[in-house]
């Protein structure tokens, strides 16, 4: 069964649910113009899963819950020559090219210098070739977080309040060899030792536990699609995957295999939060971590390998 279809079968469970109003109209010019409210959430603890989030009032099916901009993120290898080295957007040109990567805008190309300055005094070449031949993209995102703080833009602690992934001891020493041509690029641009004095092994090692279980894989559904469904099956219909990001907020929402939220990226790697039903003040809102149209025992597996919990939500302990 494709990919589109197993979608389709998903999200046609919560578009049943949804009133015949026309709803589901993503950010319409109107909602533009209008005075930003905060968002109707707050972050509180749960009985069983940690932090959560949860609405303080009623939210609509369809609504847009809350934006949210990435801490950190970085482009997938191959799609390193195709989209925004700053904010992800897709390039249907090259206007802004700066040596072998390009920028959407000058304005991402400004905001990139934060980052970008310290990545070009190194040679990345052994580093970036360790992640292509290993299938690894989140050292890359480490990296990124390096250059930020070597600039002073981010703070060596910046995903400190974030959940780590539990990591074997087999785990650890597979990270080491990234960790080595990490610091070696660092140590060969002639950066002064006070600015990677927190590059360590278990700093490294702190981040990637981190960014395995928050970061988002980045998928873009661009143009507006008046429904849940067809801005799923515009991202896949665009393979549209093109790099990882970690986010606040979005990190703190547990995961559900029969969710009433959704995370989407519309143009960019600045997510979108939206309600899939009614949700009632202070009911939890949880997002899907994985395809939800899986059977119960790939969902099991998945969960339990990627994430490190066993999901015992509804759908799971109905069997379905």
């Amino acid at each position: 069964m494709s990919c589109l279809l197993r979608y389709s079968r998903w999200l046609s469970r919560f578009k049943s649910r949804q009133s015949q109003k026309n709803q589901l109209l993503a950010f319409s010019s109107e909602a533009a113009t209008e005075k930003p409210r905060p968002p109707p959430i707050r972050v509180g603890l749960t009985e069983s899963a940690g932090r959560g989030v949860f609405a303080t009032r009623r939210i609509g099916a369809g609504d847009v819950i809350h934006s949210a901009k990435p801490i950190v993120s970085h482009p997938s290898l191959s799609s390193i020559s195709t989209v925004c080295y700053f904010c992800l957007k897709k390039l249907n040109f090259v206007e802004f090219k700066s040596q072998s990567v390009a920028f959407c805008s000058s304005e991402c190309e400004l905001n990139a210098k934060v980052f970008y300055d310290v990545e070009t005094k190194g040679d990345w070449l052994a580093f970036d070739d360790y992640c292509r031949t290993q299938g690894l993209k989140y050292p890359l995102v480490v990296k990124r977080l390096a250059c930020l703080v070597i600039s002073g833009a981010a703070s060596a602690e910046s995903l400190d309040i974030l959940q780590p992934a539990s990591l074997s001891r087999e785990m650890i020493l597979e990270m080491e060899e990234g960790f080595g041509l990490l610091k070696s690029g660092f140590v060969n641009s002639n950066i002064a030792d006070e600015q990677i004095a927190f590059l360590t092994k278990q700093w490294y090692i702190n981040v990637l536990a981190r960014i395995r279980i928050n970061a988002f894989r980045i998928e873009l559904a661009v143009g507006l699609h008046e429904d849940l469904l067809s801005s799923a099956a515009a991202c896949i219909e665009a393979e549209a995957a093109v790099g990882s990001a970690v986010y606040m907020l979005p990190s703190f929402y547990n995961h559900d295999c029969d969710p009433n939220t959704h995370i989407i990226w519309i143009e960019n790697a600045d997510a979108r939060l939206k309600a899939l039903r009614d949700i009632e003040a202070d009911e939890e809102l949880r997002i899907c971590y994985i395809d939800a149209s899986m059977d119960h025992d790939a969902r099991q597996k998945i969960l339990l390998q990627g994430f490190g919990f066993k999901c015992n939500c509804l759908r799971c302990m109905s069997g379905e």
